[in-house]
């Protein structure tokens, strides 16, 4: 994406230090590489990177290939098997040319022939690649969630900020319809006045432990940097499988890498609905309270159960809880296996998930919002968003501060379950108020050679 890229490093020559040599032109160029015939000259396309091609990563990979204003310019993968299908996959969008590939994500992010990654890998890695891209000057799609803890998404927030670049978080409910015309209804008071929001999501599951395993070739998987700012762990397959290798992905239902069901795995996708639906998408609860069943014994040990209650200054309540207890707590849950944001308000009530929206009264499906109402921002493809905004340099349906309040929620929740007591949060500071003890775990520590 020549031209584009060009704006965008003049936008951003203050901050990151890129300078730009004089450019030339031959006399004669073919049509393809001014556009002709409908096709977009190479100088208009968005190159580039993609971090993590296994499961998730290869479904982006899939996805930004069919874009004809987007050119995959390099993968970069610890699995060697991941990175040959990546490859195989550009190989074949392409015609039979490839493109690079990296072992080392620092490689990839240095290159100046890059505009824009994917960070789709372990979520003990997210910040740490989040922020080097930042300083890359990289714009990125990041997928859920944004850190391992919430000093660490703030220095996400951060970076980005600093480095005026283009994020998209990968909570792509945002760009799903059904859940914007719901915090619609809800925002405008379709419903009354609310006051409750209840969040299903899906809860973890255990694994028993596991016999410890030879390590593979280094070339074949790198166990060692795959555990990277993690504590070191004895190798199993179980621990670091995906589901792109036939098994679920374990290492999501593990503390040390993930929140699990509660937030990394599933939990932020409805959370983030409800601060949305709620108004509160630059702030947070102001108190928390809840409890929750940790798994016994296994690899696995992120809650399986758990019912945590917000209060909000608002007056709102918003309560987080596994599917089955949300089957028990709440009538209209059983309409949809328990998943979902249920809002409750003062003069009916509205339930949306994926693949379903339902409302009391049902006239509230039919419902239109009048154009002095208030409208949230729209977004039909999560992706397609993303790619128009490095392009225009606007903000995304889902930008870094969305990312960092929701994520923030999920994390509060585990510290009020590891505390089992109620919490006193204050979202301008980001801190707990008068709680030494909750502060500290607002904060993890990384391996030794890693740090943000």
């Amino acid at each position: 994406m020549k031209r584009s890229r060009l704006n965008r490093r003049q936008f951003l020559s203050n901050v990151c230090g890129t300078t730009l040599g004089a450019v030339s032109f031959p006399y004669v160029v073919p049509g393809s590489a001014l556009g002709a015939n409908g096709t977009v000259p190479p100088s208009e396309k968005v190159a580039m990177g993609f971090i993590g091609v296994g499961s998730m990563g290869g479904g982006h990979l899939r996805t930004f290939l069919g874009y004809d204003d987007v050119r995959a310019v390099a993968v970069c993968d610890l699995r060697e098997i991941f990175r040959q299908r990546a490859v195989e996959r550009v190989q074949r969008r392409y015609g039979g040319r490839g493109c690079d590939v990296h072992h080392d994500f620092r490689e990839l992010l240095t290159r100046d022939d890059i505009d824009a990654v994917t960070v789709v890998v372990p979520d003990h890695w997210h910040a740490l690649i989040g922020i080097e891209a930042a300083k890359n000057c990289k714009d990125m799609y990041y997928e859920k969630p944004l850190a391992m803890c919430i000093t660490d998404g703030k220095a996400v927030r951060e970076a980005v900020k600093r480095y005026n670049v283009i994020f998209q978080f990968g909570t792509q409910q945002r760009s799903d319809e059904k859940f914007r015309f719901a915090c619609e209804l809800v925002r405008n008071e379709k419903i009354g006045k609310l006051h409750t929001i209840m969040v299903g999501s899906h809860p973890s599951i255990t694994c028993p432990n596991q016999p410890t395993q030879p390590q593979p070739d280094k070339n074949e998987f790198d166990y060692d940097t795959w555990l990277g700012p993690a504590p070191w762990a004895p190798y199993t397959y179980e621990r670091c499988a995906s589901r792109a290798m036939g098994t679920e992905g374990m290492w999501t239902h593990m503390y040390d890498y993930s929140l699990g069901g509660l937030g990394g795995a599933w939990g932020i996708h409805p959370v983030d609905i409800a601060q949305w639906g709620n108004g509160t998408d630059e702030s947070g609860p102001i108190e928390i309270s809840g409890r929750g069943v940790l798994p016994a014994d296994g690899l696995a040990d992120t809650p399986i159960e758990w019912e945590v209650e917000h209060l909000y200054a608002n007056g709102v309540k918003m309560i987080h809880m596994n599917t089955r207890t949300a089957l028990k707590r709440a009538e209209p849950f059983k309409l949809h296996n328990g998943l979902g944001i249920l809002f409750l308000g003062s003069e009916g009530w509205i339930l949306v998930e994926r693949e379903f929206i339902a409302a009391e009264p049902k006239s509230l499906l039919t419902a239109t919002i009048g154009p002095n109402e208030i409208r949230l921002p729209q977004s039909t493809n999560h992706r397609r968003n993303f790619i128009e905004c490095v392009k225009n340099r606007r903000q995304p349906i889902c930008p870094v501060e969305q990312a960092v309040r929701s994520d923030t929620i999920c994390h509060l929740d585990d510290i009020a379950i590891r505390l089992e007591r109620k919490l006193q949060w204050n979202p301008k500071t980001e801190r707990f108020i008068n709680d030494d003890q909750a502060n500290r775990m607002l904060t993890r520590s990384m391996r030794s050679s890693w740090h943000l």
